[in-house]
């Protein structure tokens, strides 16, 4: 896995030339939005149980049929199966969101994930549709639009630093789209 800072010194190292201008910039705006970036960490991380288990029970209410007798979530150890893989999925993209890049969750939970569902059976379309409604709770949440409206009894306010955080939101859905692409 490759940080902002070690990508740009490998891309000037290949082009045997000092880091210069455009690349200086680039990790300028990467250490001034540091804090937004861990703010958001924080907000994924903090509250990835809420963030799994209610997109399992969406998918579930979507598609009654997986916790039925040979469901895909059926018995309580498939169920099991699966809130562990939304954990996984969603703290390798806090892990890419951390680093602004995909590498680590390409390499290290991408890499053979929709083969290894077809083998064992996993319908790719749920799980597809898990990970879409766990990237609308994360971006909501890094966006600071979870309110207390909409989150009723469960609403938790997150301490984070101020400013307009729609590029982490956009980064941070493009790794959830990245996972939906590679198991659809």
């Amino acid at each position: 896995m490759l940080d902002a800072f070690s990508r740009t010194v490998v891309s000037a190292d290949a082009k045997t030339a000092p880091v210069g201008g455009s690349e200086l910039a680039s990790l300028r705006s990467y250490v001034q939005d540091g804090n937004k970036r861990l703010d958001a960490v924080n907000a994924i991380t903090s509250n990835a149980y809420c963030i799994v288990s209610d997109a399992v029970t969406g998918m579930i209410c979507e598609n009654t049929g997986l916790i039925q007798a040979g469901g895909n979530c059926y018995p309580t150890r498939r169920m099991a199966a699966c809130l562990r893989d939304g954990e996984i999925v969603l703290r390798y993209i806090s892990y890419a969101l951390l680093a602004g890049d995909a590498s680590v969750l390409d390499d290290r939970c991408l890499n053979g994930l929709k083969e290894t569902y077809i083998a064992l059976g996993v319908p790719t379309q749920s799980a597809a549709r898990a990970v879409a409604i766990m990237k609308s709770a994360a971006t909501a949440l890094i966006g600071q639009t979870n309110t207390p409206a909409s989150g009723g009894a469960k609403y938790r306010k997150m301490e984070t630093t101020q400013g307009d955080c729609s590029a982490l939101v956009s980064e941070a859905g493009s790794y959830f789209d990245r996972v939906i692409g590679a198991i659809s």
